[in-house]
């Protein structure tokens, strides 16, 4: 099939597209998606998603915030079940499966003591130790739990500076400190024990979430008036030292870097800053598609196009949201992205890019 696409307004030249089960297995690929229950079975959500349509990553959480949001409501419920869990999952998909979770310590960590890990400090108790050994080794213990868990991406280190009027960081401990050498310091070492464990790390939230006064979960956050280019600061380390595996993007709105769209929708702040300018060449990651700063503000399937368009080249659908489960969300947005695709809406070579990025993503778990 022959396609012309529609680039910044310009008619390119046409282009043969693969097949559709060759686009679909590509916009698979591209997804990172939730499921509920913590065990798997032949005909569950899990096993559609993997084994059937061929998602590229799945993302756990231990509490169900479309159920009863009570502790281990949802797939982490102890150590023996989750490593039977990702076990299975990877035998779906012949071990090529990004498996991840937030575990940064203190309010969020999913792998809690009630299912026989050990507790991890916050960010902020990490950073106020200031000493390289404590992190070395919390950071180390971290990804022992991940790995032996079955887990191979942690999203996380939060490298947002601290600002204490935060709600969504600084008020719950979530950052290092309000230096950026200092973030990237203790950063850096974190994601050097996770790497010795096989585990690769997430740097979030690009361009930087601390100056925030408002939660995107909840709605579109302005930081036009608080945000400061220092905030990049520990992006630009981490990158130049080769320690970002995957940068996860923020639904944050700031006029002065972009005047129509938030950061993951933002094709001047994912290709134009983190790619040409802080020459970032790996995996950039959404936040979550579905909180309420996208999509009160977007639809779902422009919302898509522009963050593939942008530079996302995974886009995180957790399905443990405000706005709901719903099971065959993923099937829908692998059918938005081959038709967006087949429309010109988003050009054949920025999947192929996507994809490409993803596989040496997954070729560096698998060293």
């Amino acid at each position: 099939m022959l396609v012309a696409c529609l680039v910044a307004g310009n008619l390119v030249a046409a282009q043969r597209l693969p097949s559709d089960a060759e686009l679909r297995r590509m916009a698979a690929q591209m997804l990172m998606v939730g499921f509920r229950g913590d065990t798997v079975t032949d005909d569950c959500d899990a096993a559609r998603y993997v084994r059937d349509l061929g998602v590229g990553a799945i993302i756990l959480f231990d509490v169900d915030l479309t159920g009863d949001a009570t502790i281990g409501s949802r797939n982490v419920t102890s150590r023996d079940r989750l490593q039977r869990m990702t076990a299975q999952l990877q035998r779906w998909a012949n071990g090529r499966l990004i498996i991840a979770l937030d575990q940064e310590g203190g309010r969020v960590q999913r792998l809690k003591p009630q299912y026989g890990y050990e507790p991890i400090p916050s960010a902020a108790r990490i950073g106020q130790m200031a000493r390289a050994d404590s992190t070395r080794y919390y950071g180390r213990l971290m990804a022992r739990q991940l790995s032996s868990s079955g887990v191979n991406v942690n999203l996380a280190p939060d490298v947002d500076i601290l600002n204490p009027d935060c709600p969504a960081l600084g008020k719950i401990d979530r950052c290092y400190a309000a230096s950026p050498s200092v973030i990237a310091w203790h950063a850096g070492m974190v994601i050097d024990e996770h790497r010795k464990q096989g585990v690769l790390c997430t740097l979030k939230h690009f361009p930087g979430h601390g100056s925030a006064v408002g939660d995107s979960h909840w709605g579109l956050v302005d930081v036009t008036d608080t945000w400061q280019p220092t905030e990049l600061r520990p992006f630009d380390l981490l990158i130049e030292q080769g320690k970002a595996d995957l940068v996860m993007t923020a639904h944050i709105f700031n006029r002065h870097l972009d005047p129509d769209y938030p950061a993951t929708l933002s094709h001047k702040m994912l290709t134009g800053v983190l790619r040409e300018q802080l020459h970032y060449d790996g995996v950039i990651l959404s936040d979550d598609m579905y909180m309420q700063g996208i999509i009160d503000n977007f639809q779902i399937e422009p919302a898509l196009v522009l963050a593939i368009n942008a530079g996302c080249d995974m886009l995180c659908v957790g399905n443990n949201i405000s706005t709901g489960f719903e099971a065959d969300r993923p099937f829908r947005l692998v059918d938005m992205i081959v038709k967006a695709v087949k429309d010109g809406r988003i050009p054949l070579k920025r999947i192929q890019e996507a994809n490409k990025h993803i596989n040496a993503l997954k070729n560096k778990i698998l060293q």
